[in-house]
């Protein structure tokens, strides 16, 4: 059987190796250390964020992000509902509970109006979220200043959930550094990885500041241990912040080939009726981190789960669209605002191999796979 051509795999430059081994001539192992600095530097430069601090995971960003606003028991936190589950995760930890918005059809993320009508109601009750997180999806911005300024008009903290979307422009800036904070992850899967990482930026240094306390177990500044709060262990390691300064100097050719490979998949499988490709919306500049396509299985001959099939045969991962959280067994009791935009991409979306690492004979061979099995269905219909 062929090599397994994976969904998004890690993809090492040149100097990853050359820091780690800095760090370990230093001696410099623990979640501590010059890299760590320089790379929140580095990065809140790469962003043009003022302030950034360097966490164990985009998971652990949030968490604290969430915190960091006031959210505690009881609240509730409005939420894209088509994202990955560690988007909602986090407010539960807090005791709070997500409630879910659906998607717009121009970015896939979070409806501008759906949010804009729901905090009109609430403010009439006075029942409003302790805050509103934004995710911006497959490296696809959201469109940022209607949901910024709904928020704003009800004094609303926004978090935005960038953890798939470093590397994305909104009107020429990076998603993750419009609202009060936002988060990025460095996943084995993502755009840049650390193995495992995350970052919390805001332009507000106090917050920043608390995160790094929180994420070294809270610790007073007194000769002793002493604990006036409760933290986390969510530093990161100096010797993953080596990779991740490794992985920023390579971020902008990453983006540019994972774009390469929407286009090249675009150009081999556009021409096949039923299927579409995620949009990039007018407003800002994806970086494609996944290429994304809607099956209508009526045109096409199949539904996306077939095609799937036919592409794990040939040993190539592919992957469906996130399941909306609010159809989540675990969150069928939160509440749900909307239609079924979400629902709709889910059962008719699939995600395929999008890695920066990714070959043109990897690319010919998933776009033969479609292309055959697609003509192996009309001929099928014809006889």
């Amino acid at each position: 059987m062929a090599d397994r051509i994976f969904l998004s795999p890690p993809h090492m430059g040149t100097r990853e190796l050359e820091l780690v081994k800095e760090a370990f001539k230093t001696n410099w192992l623990a979640p501590a250390g010059p890299h760590i600095e320089a790379f929140e530097a580095e990065f809140a430069q790469v962003v043009g964020s003022p302030h950034a601090a360097a966490v164990s995971s985009g998971t652990a960003a949030l968490h604290m992000a969430l915190r960091l606003v006031g959210v505690t028991a009881g609240d509730e936190v409005l939420c894209s509902t088509l994202t990955f589950i560690a988007t909602a995760n986090p407010i539960t930890y807090l005791g709070a509970r997500p409630v879910f918005i659906d998607s717009d059809r121009t970015s896939w993320n979070m409806d501008p109006e759906l949010l804009r009508q729901v905090l009109i109601q609430r403010a009439k009750t006075g029942n409003l979220p302790k805050a509103v997180v934004l995710v911006h999806l497959y490296g696809q911005s959201a469109d940022i200043d209607p949901i910024l300024e709904t928020c704003d008009r009800y004094d609303i903290p926004l978090i935005e959930d960038a953890a798939e979307a470093l590397g994305a422009t909104y009107k020429g800036r990076a998603p993750g550094t419009f609202g009060k904070i936002g988060i990025y992850s460095f996943n084995g899967n993502k755009i840049i990885t650390t193995s495992g990482g995350g970052m919390l930026v805001s332009a507000d240094q106090s917050l920043v500041d608390k995160a790094r306390f929180l994420a070294t177990q809270a610790r007073d500044p007194a000769p002793h241990y002493q604990h006036s709060e409760i933290g986390y262990n969510y530093r990161l390691s100096n010797v993953l912040a080596g990779i991740g300064r490794g992985q920023l100097q390579v971020l902008g050719d990453r983006v540019e080939a994972r774009r390469h490979n929407f286009e090249m998949y675009q150009a081999g499988l556009g021409h096949l009726p039923g299927i579409e490709f995620m949009p990039e919306a007018p407003f800002g500049r994806s970086t494609r981190w996944l290429t994304c396509l809607s099956i209508d299985p009526e045109r096409f001959g199949c539904n996306r789960e077939t095609i799937r099939q036919a592409l794990a045969k040939e040993n190539i991962e592919a992957r469906p669209v996130w399941k909306p959280l609010h159809l989540q067994p675990v969150f069928s009791d939160c509440k749900f605002i909307g239609g079924t935009v979400a629902q709709d991409l889910f059962e008719r979306g699939l995600c395929l191999p999008s890695g920066s690492n990714l070959t043109q004979d990897d690319r010919l061979q998933i776009i033969q796979v479609i292309n055959r099995l697609h003509e192996q269905i009309n001929l099928t219909d014809l006889s």
